[in-house]
């Protein structure tokens, strides 16, 4: 394995970066450069905060493991940079990226393409007038969602369960964001599905069910606590697993991701419906992150994994010194 680590080259693990989920990239960057290390990769940390992007150039980078997370690394903005510098990368592309951490506009494509996710309004910071933001629980009904429309890690995210409580919601969310995706509540299980691999290679990864603390997955439970009970192998009937995993896959290829993503989905108490949720590009990969969580289920190191993400960089318009690399 070291020896197959070596033919990468020098690899720049992408961390840190200037969004709302700095804290956790750096815990993901720091698994991903341990464990590319152990592999006898010659992987080195990088923190676009902190240095310019053409440091990457100038300082002979051959590849970039992407644990960046939300905006301007997981939003297509670090993903063009890397094109115009022509160095292959982990994850989903610039239109990919772009498109999937705008959940409005994830949910639209989904739509379109016959996919089911909950029904939601759109408001924007600056034009929230109490009048509108009164008016979204007659539409969607309660409880319902509240939050940014750009950011991840369950960031500014509340549940609504009475009007009174809609103001103080569309007030954190805009803190984070200008626009704010208010969404109906699906009470049922929550789900997430890993998802690696590009187009019709795409496969998924077990099914994990999340149990939380009276149903709050907040980013203090995701990445701080052991209170949340992940179940995986997951506890759902075989062909319901499976169903999911399927729409999953069918998602993520819709969205045009490669590499890698995850894909959270609620699942209807009554009906057993199963509803997209958003789609994330740049997945957690922290002592507590699902996709290790799910890929160790499929018999898949930590290790192993990330050795297979690197192995998949590659550019949306690959230079002829990319394309023979990666041959």
């Amino acid at each position: 394995m070291k020896q197959q680590g070596s033919l990468f080259g020098k690899v720049a693990v992408l961390m840190g970066g200037r969004s709302a989920e700095r804290e956790v990239s750096l815990m993901s960057g720091g698994g991903v450069l341990q464990a590319l290390r152990s592999r006898g990769v010659d992987a080195h940390a990088f923190d676009p905060a902190e240095r310019p992007m053409d440091d990457l150039r100038r300082e002979g980078f051959a590849r970039c493991f992407i644990a960046l997370h939300g905006r301007y690394g997981e939003d297509g903005t670090v993903q063009g940079a890397l094109e115009l510098l022509g160095i292959p990368y982990t994850g989903a592309g610039v239109m990919a990226s772009s498109m999937a951490i705008d959940k409005v506009m994830t949910k639209r494509v989904w739509l379109a393409e016959g996919l089911p996710t909950p029904r939601y309004a759109l408001l924007h910071r600056g034009s929230t007038e109490r009048e509108r933001v009164r008016a979204v629980p007659d539409e969607l009904g309660l409880p319902l969602i509240v939050k940014p429309v750009r950011e991840g890690s369950s960031l500014g995210v509340t549940k609504v369960a009475g009007y009174s409580e809609m103001q103080q919601a569309v007030e954190q969310a805009g803190r984070l964001d200008a626009d704010i995706l208010c969404e109906q509540f699906i009470e049922g299980d929550e789900v997430t599905v890993p998802v690696l691999g590009t187009g019709e290679g795409a496969r998924a990864l077990p099914v994990i069910h999340i149990v939380a603390p009276e149903g709050n997955y907040d980013y203090q439970n995701k990445y701080f606590t052991d209170v949340t009970d992940y179940r995986v192998p997951c506890d759902l009937p075989a062909d319901e697993e499976a169903a999911i995993q399927a729409l999953a896959v069918r998602a993520y290829r819709v969205i045009g991701c490669r590499g890698w993503g995850r894909l959270d989905i609620m699942i209807d108490r009554s009906t057993r419906a199963p509803y997209l949720l958003e789609i994330n590009t740049s997945p957690g990969m922290t002592g507590h992150s699902l996709v290790p969580m799910a890929a160790r289920a499929a018999g898949m190191s930590y290790e192993d994994l990330c050795l297979n993400l690197l192995a998949g960089a590659t550019l949306d318009y690959p230079q002829p010194a990319a394309v023979e690399a990666a041959a």
